[in-house]
């Protein structure tokens, strides 16, 4: 990658103000030429020298395959402490019950087929073959639950499959978060525990919905997905030292905006709840 950027700069004609480093971010070592204030020992290893880290580093739910552990190492040895920026700045992840019973459905045939085909094999094995796979079976069926049935999917989801309406179940401060904050989500986490009211359509006479639950299904389980703010820091270390910015903005990942390549991380129910 870091050759094709390269390539990039020199054809755009931006090599003398881009330098592409190539290597693993916690393990590079700044070129000193670039901060001339360093003094002649910081120069060695230049760190706590740089302005702005912007990083698209999220993954599906904000944290599912994300690189934020190296991020917040990358931020820890060379942003500014009291004047760098963090972008994006800060991240939310949103939590709700979803209707989405076609899906739901397909997991669970999914999951039916293939041990349908398991128990053929089996049979088909002892009596061809004198083997009994038998023993396998309980591994086999718990491999393929926890791949249909206990893991999430990525799904494109309407505005109206949200059926309640969405909890905040982590925030994270790009400036200061730790990597242990960037693990997941943990019992007894502030935002770990949550309830959901989940009340169906209100209806005129003429049958139409009058809120704006418009669902009258049941809820085939649970929808994730996030936010990414570029606004300015709001920590206590920085909030009055470091640059504001001016004309914040947000990256939202959530069903009414449409089309993102993070989607949304839905986790269907084994039976859904009428």
């Amino acid at each position: 990658m870091a050759k094709y950027a390269k390539k990039i700069m020199e054809k755009n004609n931006v090599a003398d103000i881009v330098t592409v480093i190539q290597g693993a971010v916690e393990d590079v070592v700044l070129p000193a030429e670039d901060f001339p204030d360093l003094t002649e020992a910081e120069r060695a290893d230049p760190t706590e020298c740089v302005d702005i880290i912007i990083s698209e580093w999220m993954g599906y739910f904000l944290l599912r395959e994300s690189m934020l552990d190296s991020l917040i190492r990358a931020r820890d040895k060379f942003l500014k402490p009291s004047t760098g920026l963090m972008l994006p700045s800060h991240t939310t992840m949103f939590f709700a019950p979803v209707h989405d019973e076609e899906e739901r459905k397909v997991s669970v045939s999914e999951y039916t087929r293939t041990m349908g085909e398991w128990n053929e094999f089996v049979e088909t094995t002892s009596s061809t073959y004198g083997v009994d796979m038998s023993v396998l079976g309980e591994d086999f069926d718990r491999e393929q639950k926890e791949y249909y049935l206990l893991s999430s999917r990525w799904s494109e989801l309407m505005p109206d499959a949200i059926i309640a309406p969405a909890t905040i179940v982590k925030s994270l401060d790009m400036a200061t978060c730790t990597i242990a904050q960037a693990r997941g989500i943990a019992m007894g986490d502030e935002g770990s525990r949550f309830e959901f009211n989940v009340i169906g359509p209100d209806r005129s006479p003429g049958g139409a919905p009058v809120n704006n639950w418009s669902i009258d299904g049941p809820i085939s389980g649970f929808a994730g997905w996030f936010t990414a703010d570029f606004k300015s820091r709001t920590d206590e270390f920085a909030r009055d030292t470091a640059p504001a910015i001016d004309n914040p903005a947000v990256l939202s990942t959530g069903p009414e905006n449409g089309y993102t390549h993070w989607g949304q991380q839905v986790f269907h129910l084994p039976s859904s709840i009428p």
